[in-house]
């Protein structure tokens, strides 16, 4: 009989950090639930790094496994690639908006950026169920709403909408 392999993620997430690693996944595995380090890989004496510094990571957030990398100043982090984090309640928006915007930036549309430079979409899934009615009129009106919030807040949405009665 076969031995059964673990399962490997086929597409990786691969963050080249500067110098701080250890601290964006310790800081992302403590936001998210089902998170954690796999594996950490330390400079030796031979280099390039300094001996006992992180070179190379692994860590699973809500399952989905990325990869990280010490890899030095070239490269940086631009919102052409962001991580797109569905929630399906208020809360949840609020939790993670605040959690990953401490040190960072927020912007409009439910995006925001990091203390590591990182860019981030916190998206409620009631978006996307109502921008996808067959009312043009009413996607619309969400769209506009959506288009003058940072933080998205349901409520506002599905006012725009025309679902919400109120008082």
């Amino acid at each position: 009989m076969k031995e059964q392999q673990a399962y490997q993620q086929k597409i990786v997430p691969f963050l080249w950090f500067d110098d701080n690693a250890e601290e964006a996944m310790m800081f992302y595995t403590s936001i998210f639930k089902n998170s954690r380090i796999k594996f950490i890989s330390r400079y030796g004496e031979a280099g390039p790094g300094p001996k006992g510094k992180v070179m190379t990571g692994s860590f699973l957030l809500d399952g989905q496994e990325f990869m990280a990398l010490n890899g030095g100043p070239t490269y940086a982090f631009t919102p052409a690639i962001s991580l797109f984090v569905n929630c399906d309640t208020q809360e949840e928006v609020d939790d993670f908006w605040e959690k990953l915007s401490e040190g960072g930036s927020t912007q409009r549309c439910g995006w925001l950026k990091d203390k590591f430079g990182v860019s981030w979409q916190i998206v409620p899934t009631a978006l996307g169920q109502l921008m996808h009615s067959p009312d043009a009129e009413r996607t619309t009106r969400v769209m506009q709403a959506m288009l003058q919030m940072e933080k998205i807040d349901i409520a506002t949405l599905q006012q725009a909408f025309g679902d919400v009665v109120t008082a």
